[in-house]
């Protein structure tokens, strides 16, 4: 991924993060709550294979959507 790119899913992911503290689901091995920055960064690299910095830039556009599918779907 391009540099460009980059800080752009950077910011997506800082500000879906944002928006997910308090609202993922209580889970005990997290007695204190859940970082949801954390959970975005597992669940992208669960879905893809690989960090947000390695994606294709062709697939950028799949890792958006993915980021607004887990903001909708906190789990």
């Amino acid at each position: 991924m391009n540099e460009e790119n980059r800080k752009k899913i950077w910011n997506i992911i800082r500000e879906t993060g944002d928006d997910l503290k308090g609202k993922l689901p209580h889970h005990p091995s997290h007695p204190n709550g859940r970082n949801p920055y954390a959970h975005l960064f597992l669940e992208i690299k669960n879905h893809f294979g690989m960090t947000y910095k390695a994606i294709p830039d062709d697939r950028i556009l799949e890792l958006k959507e993915f980021i607004q599918f887990i903001k909708n779907n906190p789990r």
